[in-house]
């Protein structure tokens, strides 16, 4: 995720949605994205839930240089206003209500100047792949890993299973919870909270957004 040709893209990506003003990443973690936006030129500020990792991110940048506020997306207020907001990764599935991803949305818009861009990353729920009857889809199956979704079609949970061995031979079991959410889902979310879909495309680099793609990028623009 944070190699030169994943990341090329999507500094691009987001160096352009942000013209020439401030950004803020929702969930900014460790600042995989944050740090290297804000030595492109573009002024970032973030929000993050956890304080371990806005203490990895603080070892990188200063507080000065990269101001970040402890607390969670959806409520969370930063100072300012922003030319845009960004949500990387599938961090708005971790919004386990479909409650808690309209307020998020509603957190954006108030944090966006006139004109200003929501982005979100976000793949696409791989329903398609399920059999008749079951509830699992696996992502991967090597020597050292063993990874599947299992799916609560009717609250729209998807719980993500790790299997990983050691070197010692022993298996350590992983799962986290997360909420999916279809594009035109999230669209209603946007104008319900102000916002309008301006573009969505399958990747950062711009490819058309098809049946088939596996993971949108969506950008919404609050009205001038």
């Amino acid at each position: 995720m944070s190699s030169a040709a994943v990341l090329g893209p999507t500094l691009d990506f987001l160096a352009e949605a942000a013209g020439e003003g401030p950004a803020l990443e929702f969930a900014i973690g460790t600042g995989r994205v944050g740090v290297p936006l804000r030595e492109r030129g573009v002024p970032v500020a973030g929000i993050e839930l956890s304080e371990h990792m806005a203490a990895v991110l603080r070892r990188k940048v200063d507080e000065k240089t990269l101001p970040v506020v402890i607390g969670d997306m959806a409520t969370t207020v930063v100072p300012g206003e922003f030319s845009l907001v960004y949500l990387v990764y599938n961090t708005i599935t971790n919004l386990l209500t479909q409650d808690e991803q309209v307020e998020c949305f509603r957190n954006a818009a108030r944090h966006l100047r006139p004109g200003g861009r929501f982005v979100i990353e976000l793949g696409v729920p791989p329903l398609r792949f399920l059999p008749p009857g079951q509830v699992a889809v696996p992502f991967d199956v090597s020597e050292r890993h063993l990874g599947f979704d299992t799916f609560d079609l009717v609250e729209q949970i998807l719980v993500s299973h790790h299997f990983t061995r050691d070197d010692d031979g022993h298996y350590r079991r992983d799962n986290s919870r997360h909420r999916y959410a279809w594009p035109a889902e999230l669209d209603l979310m946007a104008r319900i909270a102000g916002l309008q879909l301006e573009r969505r495309v399958a990747d950062w680099d711009g490819a058309p957004f098809t049946q088939d793609s596996v993971k949108h990028i969506s950008v919404w623009r609050k009205p001038s």
